[in-house]
């Protein structure tokens, strides 16, 4: 698992594959109930795999410990 966050959007990408190829995600699955200020999108391919999960306004929904680790982007 791997979080990149992108701090002057407040975006986050938790990949739960090492990689994730050009076009694998084909569906992106809406989850509620995450907060008002948050949105998460679960990435799936094909298969209906979980490959990964994007969280918008990452700062309000993630614990602040997994935002530190993370690989941050701007």
């Amino acid at each position: 698992m791997h979080i990149d966050h992108d701090r002057e959007n407040d975006t986050a990408y938790v990949s739960l594959v090492a990689h994730i190829p050009d076009g694998a995600a084909v569906r992106q699955i809406p989850v509620t109930g995450i907060g008002a200020d948050a949105q998460v999108l679960l990435d799936v391919d094909a298969s209906g795999r979980l490959l990964g999960i994007e969280v918008i306004g990452a700062e309000g929904a993630l614990p602040a410990e997994a935002l530190e680790q993370s690989t941050s982007t701007r």
